[in-house]
């Protein structure tokens, strides 16, 4: 199974379908009308697919086992075809398209099982995902027209001593969304050069500044401190959502101190200074933390339409 102890529980949805078509309208009547002889065939397909939705994991290897926590079922007859519809919900990590078309499929040959005494030339075709959302997917790409800086706070990566790594995959990630100007700095922990590049990089017009490292409780983690009363409009839910996070994953998340907030123009995250750290907490608001440029250019959450004056 692929390892998904790394992604965030999201709202997923997923549409499927599949289509049984029968050989003469009398077999859709005799379905229409309840007068097949092994029984209500839509209702009787309807329990099998909404148990199919349930038992995916037990019989496809690679699903994971999650709470679906709403199935429905349609069916419509056209002519000499029943299109079935059956649309899946969770709260997870991981999405429930394969649900949905298991689920499809098993209404399809529910049926096909009590139809085939009358109408021996029963179709079952077009099993297929019609639509999903939910996960980082629909969270899009960040516009590449933003422009970021990380910042490395470090004593001993400034002086030469270390190696820069968390920076470094910082860059690597916000590439990875899209991000096409990306600037790398390294200091040491001083309060007066974090305030300075803070300012710096801000007044050079980035849009996106992350500082790694000095988050933490030993007597050289400044950064939050530094950070904090400088922030014009402070945003306490980013690093909230961080440390639930990484709380569920390393018992000592709790003792980041980061904040996140705007500064001038610029959105401003702490992280934590430990690859790890860095890692976890992108996980924890990456992308959807980009959303924020959005919002700030007065469009709306749900679709980026400009918000009408």
């Amino acid at each position: 199974m692929v390892n998904i102890t790394h992604k965030n529980f999201s709202l997923r949805k997923a549409i499927a379908g599949a289509t049984l078509k029968a050989s003469s309208r009398a077999t859709i009547e005799a379905v229409e009308q309840r007068r097949v002889p092994k029984g209500d065939v839509l209702e009787f397909a309807r329990a099998a697919g909404l148990l199919a939705i349930k038992k995916t994991s037990d019989v496809i290897p690679d699903c994971h086992p999650l709470p679906v926590e709403y199935a429905a079922i349609t069916c419509t007859t056209d002519g000499m075809e029943i299109a079935i519809t059956v649309e899946v919900h969770t709260i997870y990590k991981t999405g429930v398209e394969v649900e949905a078309m298991h689920g499809a499929a098993i209404t399809a040959l529910t049926m096909y099982d009590m139809l085939k005494p009358i109408d021996k030339h029963i179709e079952i075709g077009n099993i297929r995902l019609i639509s999903k959302e939910g996960g980082k997917s629909d969270r899009g790409m960040a516009d590449p027209s933003l422009t970021a800086a990380v910042v490395v706070c470090s004593d001993t990566v400034s002086r030469g001593e270390a190696e820069d790594r968390s920076g470094s995959t910082i860059v690597e990630r916000l590439e990875g969304y899209g991000l096409q100007s990306v600037r790398l700095v390294v200091i040491p922990d001083e309060a007066d050069q974090i305030k300075s590049q803070l300012q710096q990089l801000s007044s050079s017009g980035a849009d996106l500044i992350i500082f790694t490292g000095g988050t933490g409780v030993s007597p050289r983690d400044i950064t939050p401190d530094v950070i904090r009363p400088m922030l014009q409009t402070e945003i306490p839910g980013i690093m909230e959502a961080a440390r639930n996070y990484g709380q569920s994953r390393m018992p000592f998340a709790m003792l980041s101190r980061g904040v996140a907030g705007f500064y001038e123009k610029s959105l401003v995250l702490t992280l934590p200074g430990s690859v790890k750290g860095v890692i976890e907490t992108m996980d924890a608001v990456f992308p959807q933390v980009l959303h924020l440029f959005t919002v700030k250019a007065g469009r709306r959450h749900d679709d980026g339409a400009a918000v009408p004056e």
